[in-house]
């Protein structure tokens, strides 16, 4: 059994696998180590992962250390990996957007893919020819709300809607799909530029707000598992391979 630890901007997210299975998963907004050592006891792991997107976890892998035989602080800088790195400062890399395209590599062998993580902000990464080439970031669809509900004077914070018009109608209606739309639109194109040429091409949508893009765009793969989860695990059994 083994334990993948992914800390991100808000909350800690921890998923106890066996092999490529997902047996249990905890979504917590502070991990502690009396949670650490309850999973630790009751699933027997015997390997673990730590990664993360908000800086150093130095305090977790050291309380995983004393419990688990075999920990990776996973760092994109520092740790192995079983795809070419061609990012040009892999120190700045986020670690969720390096695994994913591990995860993706993995799931999708021989293809190339563009993913797609709808989170707090929105990164589009390219997985070429085996290697992580690298992608963009922008503000996710919540910063975009958020952004105009705090540098204007007048408008409303509104919030993400499955709700799809031509027009809004209502200032409230007119900031929700313009927001939508602008993502959708930008995705969109992304898309045009990626699927060209090659035949054997992938587009993953994946993060919390996937769900609304997923049926506004209909040329995607939603992954109802999740690349960076995957991803970390594969990382995890490779370096144990190397060791």
């Amino acid at each position: 059994m083994k334990l993948i630890v992914d800390i991100g901007n808000s909350r800690a997210k921890v998923v106890v696998m066996r092999d490529s299975e997902v047996v249990k998963e905890l979504v917590c907004e502070q991990l502690t180590a009396d949670t650490l050592r309850d999973i630790v006891a009751r699933w027997t792991i015997r390997r673990a992962i730590v990664a993360s997107t908000r800086g150093d976890a130095t305090e977790v892998v050291h309380e995983l250390r004393e419990m688990v035989p075999y920990v990776v602080e996973f760092s994109p800088a520092r740790t192995p990996m079983p795809i070419e790195n061609r990012y040009h400062s892999p120190e700045t890399l986020g670690a969720d957007r390096i695994a994913a395209a591990v995860g993706v590599e993995a799931l999708y062998p021989g293809c190339d893919a563009m993913i797609v993580d709808f989170g707090t902000a929105i990164t589009v990464d390219f997985v070429v020819d085996g290697a992580y080439l690298g992608g963009n970031i922008s503000p996710g669809v919540t910063t975009r709300f958020r952004a105009l509900a705090d540098y204007t004077a007048r408008l409303p914070l509104c919030s993400a809607t499955e709700e799809v018009l031509d027009l809004g109608r209502t200032t409230r209606e007119a900031i929700e799909q313009g927001v939508m739309r602008g993502v959708e639109y930008e995705i969109r194109g992304y898309i045009e530029d990626f699927l060209t040429e090659k035949a054997k091409k992938i587009v993953i949508f994946t993060g919390g707000d996937a769900k609304y893009f997923a049926k506004r765009i209909k040329n995607a793969i939603f992954a109802d598992c999740e690349p960076v989860i995957y991803g970390l695990s594969r990382i995890l059994e490779y370096n144990a391979e190397q060791s």
